[in-house]
């Protein structure tokens, strides 16, 4: 990272809504972690795991919140959300560049002529937007990308190099599309004949991303069979995750790596679905619910927190794992109790 700028401690607390404690003219210049941070840069502080880094950390600033011990002589920023409050200091550092050195209409971009390119718009080197595509205003089209026909991306969108949006898919405002997501590719689904061949079955519908969504790397979403696949308003999809055919995701969720929601399943607000975990067809997961990693949803689920394969309450699940982890133990103490059992009976009988 370059260094962009200086701003005292002083400004910084304006800056940030946030309470200093230490000097006031104090500069900062650059950003760190609380391990490699020195005399310039500014840190934060948000997991207990971290106390011994802060302790000793060289940072010139340190982000807490209000009831983290202070060491005297050092600075602080107090705030009820230090990891927010430290993320307006890197956008004041470092605020956002063009995504590439490509500005405009790169000369290589295949662009057919009914396309409608709002003011604003960069389409990058071998891009190619298809029949009827319409970009909206200051949206970034990178390297590679390609966009099917009749397909709508709003403005301001950032839409990183390689991906594929196919035909009739409709992206909202503010929307990331990192590297490698495919966007509207065919749901997996097949009829078998009497003769066991998988004949497939065409997929007519398409995908549909509401406003400030962000959608990770090499992430798969397929387009319905006959409606829309739906991506909820504020969402944030990881790196390798896949969205069946006719999947509603609500208003920002969370979905984190290498997890998979099939086929027409639908999701509340606010639904959380941690790494890994699997998501059967055609449920309904209500508000609030957060699945913990490595899970396996196989029914419907309300409001709450669950976890295992099948995914039951997070409680229930996480006193199973405790019995599980003792069950040697367990074991060990039955075999015991079978042999005093045995020799009971044994001397028992030959009392008689």
């Amino acid at each position: 990272m370059n260094k962009k700028k200086q701003v005292t401690l002083n400004e910084l607390a304006l800056l940030t809504h946030s309470q200093l404690v230490g000097a006031g003219h104090y500069l900062i210049s650059g950003v760190a972690d609380l391990d490699m941070a020195g005399p310039n840069d500014a840190s934060f502080f948000s997991n207990p795991r971290y106390s011994q880094s802060l302790l000793h950390t060289k940072a010139g600033v340190i982000f807490v919140s209000k009831d983290v011990e202070k060491q005297e002589g050092k600075n602080y920023l107090v705030s009820d959300q230090p990891s927010h409050a430290f993320q307006q200091l890197i956008d004041f550092l470092y605020p956002s560049r063009h995504p590439s050195g490509f500005k405009g209409i790169h000369s290589t971009a295949v662009i057919h002529e009914t396309v409608q390119l709002d003011e604003g718009v960069s389409v990058g080197p071998h891009a190619v937007l298809d029949e009827g595509v319409i970009i909206g205003k200051d949206t970034f089209i990178g390297a590679g990308v390609y966009i099917g026909y009749d397909s709508t991306v709003g403005d301001n969108c950032l839409i990183h190099p390689g991906v594929i949006i196919r035909e009739q898919c409709v992206i909202g405002n503010r929307v990331i599309v990192q590297p490698g997501a495919v966007i509207g590719s065919c749901g997996f689904g097949y009829i078998t004949d009497q003769k066991g061949n998988h004949i497939k079955l065409n997929q007519v519908g398409n995908v549909e991303i509401h406003d400030d969504v962000e959608i990770g790397a090499n992430t798969t979403i397929d387009r319905s069979r006959f409606k829309s696949t739906v991506v909820g308003l504020g969402t944030k999809i990881d790196n390798l995750v896949q969205l069946g055919h006719g999947v509603q995701l609500g208003e920002k969720n969370i979905i984190v790596a290498q997890s998979g929601l099939a086929g027409s399943t639908t999701t509340g607000k606010y639904f959380v679905c941690g790494g890994q975990s699997a998501v059967a067809g055609h449920l309904n997961i209500g508000d609030f619910v957060t699945v913990a990693g490595k899970s396996g949803v196989t029914k419907s689920l309300k409001a709450g927190k669950y976890g295992g394969i099948p995914a039951i309450p997070l409680n229930e699940y996480n006193r199973t794992q405790v019995f599980l982890r003792n069950i040697e133990s367990y074991v060990k103490e039955l075999k015991e109790l079978k042999k005093k059992f045995e020799s009971f009976i044994k001397d028992d009988s030959k009392s008689y």
